[in-house]
């Protein structure tokens, strides 16, 4: 859904659309990134965003086009999938051991 709705919404009040639209695709993934320890629940969410920002970015059989080719729409199809990418390689937080040492 939120491929879907930043898809329709990334061209309203340029450039702030945008920028919202990619602030709003970043917190969902790195959010996701950093709750689960599997990287597995932010490769479906980053399927799922991309997938719905190419699928309506293609010309329909009318004609009609969502995303525009011009500069807004080229920085719209490529920066969710910059941003999924970054957000599958973000290393994984690590919790520090107690140190047994200290504790004895």
């Amino acid at each position: 859904m939120v491929g879907v709705v930043t898809t329709f919404t990334h061209g309203q009040l340029p450039p702030w659309g945008l920028i919202a639209g990619l602030a709003i695709v970043a917190a969902l993934l790195i959010g996701i990134r950093l709750a689960f320890p599997s990287r597995l629940p932010v490769i479906a969410a980053g399927v799922g965003v991309v997938g719905a920002v190419v699928v309506l970015s293609l010309q329909s059989t009318g004609g009609s086009v969502v995303v525009a080719d011009d500069l807004v729409g080229w920085l719209w199809v490529l920066g969710p999938a910059a941003i999924a990418a970054l957000a599958i390689v973000w290393p994984r937080r690590r919790v520090r051991p107690e140190a047994a040492s200290e504790s004895e």
